[in-house]
């Protein structure tokens, strides 16, 4: 079982169709986190903002790239609130830290108070991204699991089970990796994260778990290292 673990989410992972927060999905999400929460694991999040807007996208209306960034960084808090609200109702103790200061929302992304919220059990939820324009959520993942130590990152996928070879949507005998390295991973050009997090994550030797969260008990289940998904490591053997 993973000690100290950090959940990569989606904010689509969150949302239904129409882009709006789920209560079931944050209910359901909550509940699952409470089974590992209970098993003693230290569990830190960090949500993306795609379920309100994206840099990129938000770029073709003729913002500023750097502007959409923050856009984006704000709207991750706007999850990770959410999340908070869904974690403590039903009492599993929660902090969300920003790496933009919002006093009245959020604690400052500080390691040291986040290492200690993690060993008192708490989740602690990385709102903002880096805090910093031209960096993905999945970048943040990258930095805040290798600043906090943490022994795997968990990508929870909405509806995709692991990482293929092509499409798997398009292309019908489409192959599942149940193992790959990070080189293989940037030297085929799968986009499973952006470069940028690949290396971080590959330089500080970190396991990462693409999964589907989809399916009930799939977060619990990477947490015990079952056979799930897709397992991404520096070297395979």
């Amino acid at each position: 079982m993973y000690k100290r673990v950090l959940l990569k989410l989606s904010g689509e992972a969150l949302s239904s169709a129409n882009n709006q927060l789920e209560p079931d999905i944050l209910s359901s999400l909550a509940q699952e986190i409470k089974e590992i929460v209970d098993l003693g694991v230290e569990v830190a999040i960090v949500v993306g903002a795609g379920n309100y807007i994206r840099g990129k996208n938000a770029q073709s209306l003729g913002i500023d790239r750097v502007q959409a960034d923050y856009m984006g960084m704000l709207a991750t808090v706007i999850n990770a609130i959410a999340i908070q609200g869904a974690f403590e109702k039903i009492g599993i103790p929660t902090r969300v830290q920003s790496a933009i200061e919002m006093n009245k929302i959020a604690e400052p992304f500080i390691v040291r108070r986040a290492l200690r919220h993690l060993e008192k059990g708490r989740v602690v939820i990385f709102g903002a991204g880096t805090g910093s324009p031209y960096f993905s959520t999945d970048t943040a993942a990258a930095l805040r699991a290798s600043e906090i130590k943490a022994d795997v990152v968990l990508m929870a996928k909405n509806g995709v089970d692991g990482v293929y070879n092509a499409d798997p949507n398009v292309v019908m005998d489409a192959k599942k990796y149940d193992i790959i390295t990070y080189m293989d991973l940037l030297q085929k050009g799968l986009g499973v994260m952006d470069s940028t997090a690949t290396s971080m994550c590959m330089d500080n030797d970190i396991d990462l778990i693409v999964f589907d969260m989809n399916q009930k008990g799939n977060i619990k289940k990477a947490v015990m290292q079952e056979t799930l998904g897709t397992r991404i490591t520096k070297e395979i053997g």
